[in-house]
C-alpha cells in the first residue's frame, strides 16, 4: 500500500481527465518553454544552464537525449522537462519490450521524482523525413515506451509524443485546406489513433523564418514577424490571419479534423528566428530575430487560443536557449540561440542573462587559446600563472 506522502505528491501531479475518461498528464505549464540543444563545445555547463533558466522565469524544458549531466543538474530546480528519444534509437526500442523497459528505468525512472521528467518525445522530424525505415519503427517505438511507463506505473508522470515538421502536410495555404501528405498517412492515421487513446498532444515544429527565407517575394515579412499588415483571410472559414504563427498551427488543426481528430491539442515543440545566415538566407538577421521572439512572447502570454481553436490555449517550445557551433548544414542552423555561449542574452527581449564570473571567462580564454596550440611549448605553471593573473584583472 502506497504511504500517504505518495498518495499525495500523485494527487498534486498535473493530470486532468480527458474526455474518454483516461486519466492524462499534462507535460507543459504555462504556455512558454525553451528547447535546449547542445550540438555545441562552448556553451555553459548544465549547472550553470538551470540558473540561466531559473533567472528567466522559463520552467519548461526540451531536451534532445536523456544526458545524465543533464538530467543530474536539474534535480531539484523544479523546472519541467521533457526528454527526446533519439532517431538513431528508435529501432532498437521498437523491436524489443525490454530494451523499451531499460530505457525507461535507466533515464527516466531513476531520477524521479528529484528530476522532473514530464514527458518523452520518442524522435524528432520522422514523418515526412524520407528515411522510411525510421517511419516504419515509430509507432513500435511509441507503443513499446508506453508500455513501458505504464509497466512501471509511471502514465500519470509521463506523457509521451513524437514531433513532427511541416513536410507531414500536403498545403498549409489557406490553413482550412491543410491535410496530411499521402506519403505520411499510413503511418500518422494509426499513430494519431494511439495518441487519442492515451491522451497525447500533436507535437509540431513550425518556422515562419524558413517560409520567408524559402519565398520572400510571397510572403509579407511584417506577416511572419507578428507586424502591422494587412493578414489574410481564409475563404472557407472566413476567419482572418493577421501572423503566419497562428495560421500554421490552425493548419494543423485542420489536418487533423480532415484526418478524423478534431479534439487533439497541438502544442509546437519548436519554433525561431535565426539571426544570422548565409547569403541567400533572406531575413536572417539580429533585428528580425528579436522582433520575433519577443513578438512571439507576448502573443503566448496573452494565453489564448487560435482564429480556429479561440478556446485551447497556445502553448510553444521555443528555438532555441543557445547558438550551436557545430550543428551542420546552412549558417542559421547555428543561430538561432536567446543567449550567448557565455549565458549573456543575444538580444534583449526581456530575458535577464547570466554575467559571466571572472574564473569562468579565464578558463574559456585559456581553453581557447591551448586549442590553438600556443601553450603547449611551455611548461604547465605558466597555464597556472596565466589563470591566476586573469583572475586579477577581471577582479
Amino acid at each position: 500500500m502506497e504511504s500517504s506522502l505518495t498518495f499525495v505528491f500523485h494527487l498534486l501531479l498535473l493530470c486532468v481527465f480527458s474526455e474518454n475518461g483516461v486519466v492524462t498528464v499534462q507535460s507543459f505549464t504555462g504556455t512558454y518553454g525553451i528547447n535546449y540543444g547542445r550540438i555545441a563545445d562552448n556553451i555553459p555547463s548544465p549547472e550553470d544552464v538551470v540558473r540561466l533558466l531559473k533567472a528567466a522565469k522559463i520552467k519548461n524544458v526540451r531536451i534532445y537525449d536523456p544526458d545524465h549531466s543533464v538530467l543530474n543538474a536539474f534535480k531539484g530546480s523544479g523546472l519541467e522537462l521533457v526528454i527526446g528519444l533519439p532517431n538513431q534509437d528508435m529501432k532498437d526500442i521498437s523491436e524489443n519490450e525490454d530494451n523499451a523497459t531499460s530505457w525507461v528505468k535507466e533515464n527516466v525512472q531513476s531520477f524521479l521524482p528529484e528530476t522532473h521528467i514530464r514527458g518523452i518525445a520518442v524522435g524528432n522530424e520522422v514523418l515526412g523525413s524520407g528515411n522510411q525505415e525510421l517511419e516504419e519503427v515509430l509507432l513500435g517505438a511509441v507503443k513499446n515506451i508506453y508500455k513501458a511507463i505504464d509497466s512501471l506505473h509511471l502514465t500519470d508522470v509521463i506523457q509521451i509524443s513524437t514531433a513532427h515538421s511541416t513536410a507531414v502536410f500536403a498545403n498549409s495555404y489557406p490553413p482550412s485546406s491543410c491535410t496530411f501528405n499521402d506519403n505520411v498517412i499510413q503511418y500518422m492515421r494509426p499513430l494519431l489513433q494511439f495518441f487519442s487513446q492515451i491522451g497525447s498532444p500533436f507535437f509540431l515544429n513550425i518556422y515562419p523564418f524558413l517560409a520567408y527565407r524559402d519565398n520572400p517575394r510571397d510572403i509579407n515579412v511584417n506577416y511572419a514577424l507578428f507586424q502591422s499588415n494587412p493578414g489574410i483571410v481564409d475563404n472557407k472559414t472566413r476567419l482572418h490571419y493577421d501572423n503566419m504563427f497562428d495560421a500554421q498551427i490552425d493548419a494543423a488543426y485542420a489536418a487533423l479534423d480532415d484526418a478524423g481528430f478534431k479534439k487533439m491539442e497541438v502544442i509546437i515543440s519548436e519554433t525561431g528566428w535565426a539571426s544570422k545566415g548565409d547569403g541567400d538566407e533572406t531575413g536572417a538577421t539580429v533585428q528580425n530575430a528579436k522582433i520575433y521572439n519577443y513578438n512571439l512572447r507576448k502573443r503566448l502570454a496573452m494565453r489564448k487560443g487560435t482564429p480556429l481553436r479561440p478556446k485551447i490555449m497556445m502553448k510553444a517550445y521555443i528555438f532555441a536557449l543557445f547558438n550551436e557551433d557545430l550543428k551542420p548544414g546552412k549558417t542559421s542552423e547555428r543561430n538561432f540561440g536567446l543567449f550567448k555561449a557565455d549565458g549573456s542574452i543575444a538580444y534583449d527581449i526581456g530575458f535577464r542573462g547570466l554575467k559571466p564570473s571572472s574564473a569562468s571567462s579565464s578558463h574559456l580564454y585559456l581553453r581557447d587559446i591551448q586549442s590553438r596550440g600556443w601553450l603547449t611549448p611551455y611548461p604547465m605553471f605558466l597555464i597556472t600563472c596565466a589563470t591566476v593573473l586573469l583572475v586579477l584583472i577581471h577582479n
